[in-house]
């Protein structure tokens, strides 16, 4: 479909921008995301998210990470899975996020002024996916993606960028021109920033949920040194080298092989748990809602006639 524009009086043909469509069951997303290893590399990609300029110094002003980090992880997990499992309502929370976002501007240290709807932050977000997924794969599951899935995920992924309103001028057309770009990125735009370090901080020593009562914050702190230490460790070791290098962060022959060990173990683990324990809730009521719905349509089509 193509629409027709006015230039020095002469129609002139101009492609519609390509339309938004749930991502539906049977694709590598809707397989993949809803995982609760899904968490395991989604630090790594919003420590990526935060080391772009706009988005750390948006973020650094109004987001909760701080003092309310896991309620903001739980709706930040939430809000994905509504992306992929929620069919239309995934495409009213593309919507609601873009509605939400609009007022946050912010000003960074050097003057500049950054807003969290300028095409290019607005796309990296969605652009860590690709990457956090690839790594999801490598170290937790019990088989890399091939290289024709990882190209087939990857179209998946633009679909859903198309459903977040990413411009297409921000949009990689193949896998291989993704990475370009994502290399790109890590070399030329990428800082350390003072909010990454900050985030960094919160996964080491997560702070307590906000509804927590204060008698039981000290029994948090004990409870939650193992999960933070483990956590920070995954995330470190899940981002990408150069952008370790620009934080400065130390990783070791020693750290990689403690983390595939662990990735090794939970690659093998995970599959064996029920499917409603191996899956967030949202995915997993989409999942077995699918199933149900498939079974009547089954059962419609044989009915005796």
């Amino acid at each position: 479909m193509v629409a027709l524009s006015q230039v020095a009086g002469e129609p002139v043909e101009r492609k519609a921008r390509p339309s938004r469509r749930p991502i539906e069951p049977g694709t590598f997303l809707w397989d993949d995301v809803g995982l609760i290893t899904f968490s395991l590399t989604a630090g790594s990609a919003f420590l990526l998210q935060t080391m772009h300029p706009a988005i750390g110094t948006v973020v650094g002003e109004h987001s909760v990470y701080r003092t309310d980090g896991i309620g903001r992880a739980l709706r930040s997990i939430a809000s994905v899975n509504t992306w992929i499992y929620g069919g239309e309502e995934g495409l009213t929370e593309g919507d609601r996020l873009r509605v939400m976002h609009k007022s946050l501007n912010s000003t960074g240290a050097d003057g500049t002024r950054y807003a969290a709807l300028s095409s290019g932050p607005w796309a990296w977000v969605p652009l860590t996916g690709p990457y956090a997924y690839a790594v999801a794969a490598q170290y937790f599951s019990r088989r890399p993606y091939s290289a024709d899935e990882l190209e087939a995920l990857y179209q998946e992924v633009v679909q859903l960028m198309r459903n977040l309103h990413v411009a297409e001028k921000e949009i990689p057309a193949t896998y291989a021109e993704y990475l370009e770009k994502f290399e790109d990125i890590l070399d030329n735009t990428l800082v350390a920033h003072q909010t990454a370090y900050e985030f960094l901080e919160t996964t080491r020593k997560l702070p307590p949920p906000v509804q927590l009562p204060a008698a039981l914050r000290p029994l948090w702190r004990v409870l939650a040194f193992g999960p933070g230490r483990l956590q920070h460790f995954v995330i470190v070791g899940t981002t990408p080298e150069k952008a370790r290098a620009k934080l400065g962060l130390e990783w070791t022959a020693t750290d990689e092989r403690a983390l595939r060990l662990i990735g090794w173990a939970i690659g093998r683990a995970v599959p064996l748990l029920p499917e409603r324990i191996r899956y967030f809730p949202i995915a997993y009521q989409a999942r077995k809602t699918h199933r149900e719905r498939s079974k009547l349509q089954r059962m419609l089509a044989n009915r005796p006639m």
